[in-house]
Order: C-alpha cells, then sequence, then structure tokens
C-alpha cells in the first residue's frame, strides 16, 4: 500500500511537468484583399532601437511586427543621432544585422534601412534597401542622401511638419532633391501624426505615400484590429520579395492605413475598396426593402454615409459602418423591389485626398425575369 501510495505521489507531482510545453508564439494575420496582379503587403519602413534613441533590443521589433501580423520592415536608426553611445557604441547597420536571424526564422522580410537626421529644416529622410550605412555617416547632408541614391536606396521624407508648418515647408534643398530624383516618397502619416500637407504634395508631385510607426518603445499590442494598430503602409507587389516591394514603392503602389483611415490615389483605392467589399443576391424583398448580405473583406471598419438624393423612385439609405472581417445585414428602402438598387454613398475612412473622401455605389441586383438569372 505504501508503495502504491508512493507511486501516486510521483505521478501526481510529475505529470503536470511531464504534459507542459513552452507556450507557442501566436501570430494574428492582417487581412486585405489582393488586386488583380498584385498582392498586398503589410509594412513599416520606419522604427527604432537602442542603437539610436528606441528603448528596445532590435529582435523585438522582428517579434512585435510578426505578432501583429506585419509582412515585412526596416529598422531605421539614427546616423546622427546617438543617446545611448555611452552604452551601446555607435554601430551603424548593427541593429539590421542582430535583427536577420529572428527575421529569418519568422518568416518575415527585413530591410535595411537608416534615418538621416540632420536639422529641420530641411528635415529628416529615410533610406531604405541600403547595401552599407556607414557612407551616410556624413556631415553634409545632400552628400548623405546622394551615397543612399549610389546605392540604389529608396528615399523618402518623414514627418515634415513635426516642428510645425513653417519648419516643415518646401525650401530650394528639397526642389533640388526632387529635381534630381533623390527623394521618391514623403509620410502621410507617422505614428499618430497625419500631415495633410505632404498627402497634397504626394499627389502634386507623383511621390508615394507611406505611413509608418516611427516606434521608439515597446509596442504591446498583440494584433492590428481596426480599432487599436500601428500605422503602416500597404503595398501592392507583384512578387512577395524585397525587390517586388521596392519596385511597387518606386511605382507608387501604396495605401496608407491610419488609425480608422485608408489613403491613397483614387485610381488605386477605389478597386481596393470593391475588393473590400462583396455584395450579395437580397434575401427577401418585401414591397419597401430588400435584405441583403454585404461582407466586408478587408481589416479596417468601413463607414458609410449616403451621398447627395436618391433617385425618385428610391428612398434615402441609411449610413452603414461594415465591421472589419464581417457580414453585416442591410434593410434597403425601396419603392420598388423588383428593380437593381444602387444606393450612392461616401467612403468616409477612405481618403483620396485630404478631406475628400471617396465616392462609391452599392450594387443591388434587381428580380431576375422567370427563367433568367440575375446579373451579379
Amino acid at each position: 500500500m505504501n508503495k502504491l501510495r508512493a507511486f501516486l505521489f510521483v505521478l501526481v507531482t510529475l505529470l503536470p511537468a511531464l504534459c507542459w510545453t513552452a507556450p507557442l508564439e501566436v501570430r494574428r494575420d492582417i487581412h486585405f484583399p489582393n488586386l488583380p496582379g498584385y498582392q498586398v503587403m503589410a509594412c513599416d519602413f520606419h522604427m527604432h532601437t537602442v542603437f539610436s534613441d528606441g528603448t528596445v533590443w532590435p529582435t523585438i521589433r522582428v517579434n512585435e511586427a510578426w505578432r501583429q501580423g506585419l509582412h515585412a520592415i526596416a529598422v531605421t536608426d539614427h546616423i546622427e543621432y546617438q543617446p545611448h553611445k555611452a552604452d551601446v557604441p555607435t554601430n551603424h547597420g548593427r541593429s539590421h544585422t542582430l535583427a536577420e536571424s529572428a527575421a529569418k526564422s519568422h518568416n518575415l522580410i527585413l530591410i535595411k534601412g537608416a534615418e538621416i537626421t540632420p536639422d529641420t529644416p530641411p528635415g529628416h529622410f529615410n533610406a531604405v534597401f541600403l547595401s552599407d550605412v556607414k557612407p551616410l555617416d556624413t556631415p553634409e547632408f545632400l552628400r548623405a542622401i546622394e551615397q543612399a541614391n549610389q546605392q540604389g536606396a529608396f528615399v523618402f521624407w518623414n514627418h515634415h511638419a513635426w516642428k510645425g508648418e513653417e519648419k516643415g515647408r518646401w525650401l530650394d534643398v528639397h526642389q533640388t532633391m526632387y529635381d534630381k530624383k533623390w527623394f521618391q516618397g514623403m509620410e502621410v502619416a507617422n505614428g499618430d501624426e497625419y500631415y495633410p500637407t505632404a498627402h497634397q504634395w504626394c499627389l502634386e508631385k507623383k511621390l508615394t505615400m507611406l505611413g509608418n510607426s516611427d516606434i521608439h518603445e515597446p509596442d504591446l499590442r498583440k494584433e492590428s484590429a481596426s480599432e487599436d494598430h500601428r500605422t503602416m503602409t500597404l503595398v501592392f507587389v507583384k512578387e512577395r520579395t524585397p525587390a517586388g516591394i521596392k519596385e511597387a514603392l518606386l511605382a507608387g503602389r501604396t495605401i496608407v492605413w491610419f488609425k480608422d483611415q485608408l489613403m491613397g490615389r483614387e485610381e488605386l483605392l477605389r478597386p481596393f475598396f470593391n475588393a473590400c467589399i462583396e455584395g450579395r443576391e437580397p434575401n427577401v424583398r418585401s414591397k419597401s426593402a430588400v435584405v441583403v448580405e454585404v461582407r466586408n473583406n478587408c481589416q479596417a471598419d468601413i463607414c458609410l454615409e449616403p451621398a447627395g438624393p436618391p433617385p425618385a423612385d428610391q428612398l434615402p439609405p441609411r449610413p452603414i459602418v461594415l465591421p472589419a472581417n464581417s457580414t453585416v445585414l442591410l434593410r434597403i428602402p425601396v419603392t420598388d423591389p423588383a428593380k437593381p438598387v444602387a444606393p450612392k454613398y461616401t467612403a468616409k475612412n477612405f481618403l483620396v485626398g485630404p478631406g475628400k473622401c471617396l465616392s462609391v455605389t452599392l450594387k443591388i441586383p434587381g428580380q431576375p425575369l422567370p427563367g433568367k438569372k440575375s446579373g451579379k
């Protein structure tokens, strides 16, 4: 009996330890629709570590981005600004080297970058797709930008108005860089800040729109939700490689996801919206309404407000919020349920320019004739 009790004691004591396993790393994927010929990649091209003025080790940046569903990142530590150099010696490019192994194991594309940080003006510029950061460490600002371009880098102007619109104005030095094609994009959004002037300049000057986190502190988010996510750039690539990302950036195929807003050129934002929305055949047609399911296939909530008066034979539609990655049941008022319905809306959180929202139409098919199928 004593032996049996001893055996049971050992079994009860050791069984939990035998069954215990290390907790799994969990990734919460980001869901945005692809477009014909292009795949969408969620990217963040601006972040910092202890190798400049950030507060985390480079591998942490990889873990955070992977956990939140991103596909590609660039660690862009400052070149000129090294506040931790008493404890972490200045070693340009070292943060990228330390992050490489973690990025590979997490299947995350890691792009070599740096932030060129003179006074503002002229402002801060990120260079990504670098081969070597060290040549950019020069006191002459334009020389650093030239060195980046000689390496084939993609260069963009960061948070141009972070010290106010006056210090972030377009100067002769920016015009020189623009004329030489030495920078190709601008941050329309940085962290929690949106820059409408940069947004307008991107439209006028055909610069690529970017949104980035510029993160310094640890990011404790476990996922990228519509109501809480880092600012990021959605890049529409032909292939999911560093070269594919660079080609898409140079071509300007980007949409900025900032808070509850998606910002981009109308020629890209419109097909993207159409890919996000999946309308279906009405479930019910009554004398005064049709009841239909509408699917939102993207990670962001979509906010629709009626745009202008409806046709004479239709009743005014109501404002709609389509929750992310969800299907909603809509009751659309009509005067003739057999006819097609095409209520017009303004997508309030799809910006094609500063203060300008995307105009859209929801197309609900009419009642098919006997023996015929209705069109989509």
